[in-house]
């Protein structure tokens, strides 16, 4: 039998097939030893094989196989710095929330997940939340990085679970794709996926007030079948995004405003560092790229992995 996993609990996978029937399915021991390096071989939206086996009138599946994915989104393992983690397979899209503050999402998290995104040729739609709760000050800020964003071509929406404000936007963007959303704990993944289906009812708490951040509501990805042809992944919270399987080299591509410049760069394999005649150092001196946008650049560059381990709010 074919489905596509609906959720991930480490060792069991709820598997849906075309016709609407779910399994509770393991996988076979050989996959954890086939080069995969991953915490989790198989992850939500995967298409998968499976046989049934009955054992105490209790029916559950063996997953044999994994269909070639179109994309994913991965990361760096939090706790194992060699291996890493499928969020999720086969989006169509994501969402990645933003706050301001209450908690706070840093252009470093933003940008690294994004570099992640297009690397794997995946659309990112940017969604400003709680904007009910900000001061004229903290809206600026927020139209400011909306600014930076639809600058490089990216969508970028002001919404409020609260007040509703936008959500008929977001849901006619969702209809008949997979999206997934995506964001550190507290941005209100959870709320917001409520007011788009209420009758989900997915479990939500209050920030953490000593930590400013929220208390991982969502333990595991799971998908959805929404009421208006569309199907939504929930992701646990993101502490901090590490960016893997990525060249010195390349990592300019996958940020489009680079990408766009490097063509007049007088070295073919510049780095916008100190070469001569750059022409990205060129626009970042004329303010045509944004500083925060380059500071990304060069930490994911250099590698410098404690970035996306040490947000401020992430030593408890």
């Amino acid at each position: 039998m074919t489905g596509k996993v609906y959720k991930s609990t480490g060792s069991w996978y709820t598997v849906k097939t075309d016709l609407g029937y779910t399994y509770e399915c393991r996988i076979k021991g050989k996959f954890r030893i086939k080069g995969i390096k991953s915490t989790n071989p198989i992850a939500v939206g995967d298409i998968v094989d499976f046989e049934i086996e009955t054992s105490n009138n209790q029916e559950t599946g063996i997953i044999h196989n994994i269909h070639d994915r179109a994309n994913y989104i991965v990361r760096k393992s939090v706790n194992l710095s060699k291996q890493t983690h499928i969020i999720a397979a086969n989006l169509d899209q994501v969402f990645l929330m933003i706050t301001i503050n209450n908690p706070p999402t840093l252009t470093s998290f933003i940008d690294r997940f994004l570099v992640t995104a297009e690397a794997y040729s995946i659309k990112t739609v940017l969604l400003f939340n709680k904007s009910d709760t900000y001061d004229e000050e903290t809206l600026d800020e927020v139209r400011y990085l909306a600014h930076v964003y639809r600058q490089i071509g990216y969508e970028c929406i002001g919404v409020s679970a609260k007040t509703g404000k936008n959500i008929d936007k977001v849901k006619a963007l969702m209809h008949n794709k997979v999206s997934m959303f995506a964001g550190h704990s507290g941005v209100g993944k959870s709320t917001l996926v409520n007011t788009i289906e209420p009758t989900l009812n997915i479990k939500t708490k209050a920030i953490s007030i000593q930590h400013m951040q929220g208390q991982h509501t969502t333990t595991f990805a799971e998908m959805f079948d929404l009421s208006f042809n569309a199907k939504i992944i929930d992701t646990p919270g993101i502490k901090g995004f590490g960016v893997v399987d990525m060249d010195r080299e390349e990592v300019g591509d996958y940020f489009p405003e680079i990408f766009r410049l490097k063509q007049d760069c007088k070295f073919n394999n510049c780095l916008h560092l100190q070469e001569p005649k750059c022409a990205v150092k060129k626009a970042l001196d004329a303010d045509e790229i944004a500083f925060s946008r380059y500071r990304s650049y060069l930490q994911i560059l250099e590698g410098e992995d404690e970035h996306y381990r040490t947000d401020i709010w992430e030593k408890e």
